[in-house]
């Protein structure tokens, strides 16, 4: 079995891709009602760049000011069959939690885990156990449980009054494009991957006549809906549109989407988490089944990232009544040559 055939995402012939999305559901509250209560520095995060999952955890952690509250462990862009390994690390172990491996935390828990191994995932430091590596709830926690933990003029990234609407974004997005894109670069079937074809370009063009008239994709300010779809944005012709076969147009050919992108790849809290070379050695390296060469492409060009995209004409606040985030901390900057 290949290394992305463990962490979930792999050619099954003639099946549909389904990812699973049973995680650990244990939260970390400011009532601690899970047996995990807000304190800083007791977690750690571990949340790979190349992923876009990952990614969004990270982001929001910069605009929510929150890297002295929960610490950052950055694993390498590739996996193998057993898990995210921390080789960018001295020695290959992550300075912090002591491990060689992600695979380590989660058996220091769960000594029998029977699911892929994923980022991100968060870390009680003291007994180096897995606490969640629910994904979508980490970041609405973030939001919402951190806040005392928040810097000052941090924005609101799930309004409370916005927050149904949001959440329906959400679903859309999830099952058409972030959840889409997997679903056409892994079909096992000529009829599977283009019923996901189809879809993912028919919600893209939804969202293009959706954000004509507004600048973000809910209210007038930054949320979590925008960190969302940025994440399979930043990663669309890089990876997505040659390697997963979306091919009907690249994200750059798209007026709307592509000077949104660029609004919010400039936006700081965003663009300085995006490393384009460990993305494109993630998918190229790890997804044998679709690349057996190994082989991971040059291109695309990147300096149109940040050439200006004119959306401040449609009003709008990014951060709301807050303030944008400083510059990331030294030890976690994106290598120059590896952005845009």
């Amino acid at each position: 079995m290949s290394a992305a055939a463990k962490q979930g995402t792999y050619v099954e012939p003639g099946r549909e891709f389904t990812r699973d999305t049973t995680y650990i559901e244990d939260r970390i509250t400011a009532d601690g009602a899970d047996g995990w209560p807000l304190e800083a520095g007791r977690y750690r995060l571990v949340a790979a760049r190349a992923c876009p999952w990952a990614n969004r955890t990270v982001i929001a952690r910069r605009l929510l000011g929150l890297e002295g509250a929960i610490s950052l462990s950055l694993p390498g862009p590739t996996h193998d069959e057993r898990s995210w390994t921390f080789d960018l690390d001295p020695g290959g172990v992550d300075p912090v939690l002591g491990i060689e491996r992600l695979q380590q935390a989660f058996f220091a828990r769960f000594p029998d885990y029977p699911r892929g191994i994923t980022v991100p995932a968060i870390v009680d430091v003291a007994s180096g156990k897995v606490v969640t590596n629910n994904y979508p709830q980490i970041t609405l926690d973030f939001a919402t449980e951190w806040t005392a933990l928040h810097r000052d003029g941090a924005p609101d990234l799930y309004p409370e009054a916005l927050r149904a609407e949001i959440d329906e974004v959400n679903d859309l997005v999830f099952r058409d494009v972030n959840n889409g894109v997997y679903r056409a670069g892994f079909a096992g079937s000529q009829e599977a991957y283009e019923r996901a074809y189809d879809r993912l370009f028919s919600r893209l063009d939804w969202l293009e006549k959706r954000l004509t008239t507004q600048r973000f994709l809910v209210g007038d300010t930054i949320t979590e809906a925008d960190i969302r779809l940025f994440t399979t944005l930043a990663r669309f012709d890089p990876v997505y549109h040659g390697h997963f076969r979306c091919n009907r147009n690249k994200l750059s050919e798209m007026p709307v989407l592509w000077a949104y992108a660029r609004d919010l790849f400039q936006t700081p809290g965003f663009g300085d988490t995006i490393d384009f070379v460990q993305i494109k050695q993630h998918y190229y390296l790890v997804h044998t089944d679709i690349n057996p060469t190994g082989i991971v492409p040059k291109g695309p060009d990147l300096a149109g990232w940040l050439t200006p995209h004119g959306r401040e004409a449609l009003g709008g606040r990014p951060f709301g009544d807050g303030t944008p985030p400083g510059p990331p901390p030294v030890g976690e900057r994106v290598p120059a040559a590896h952005g845009a």
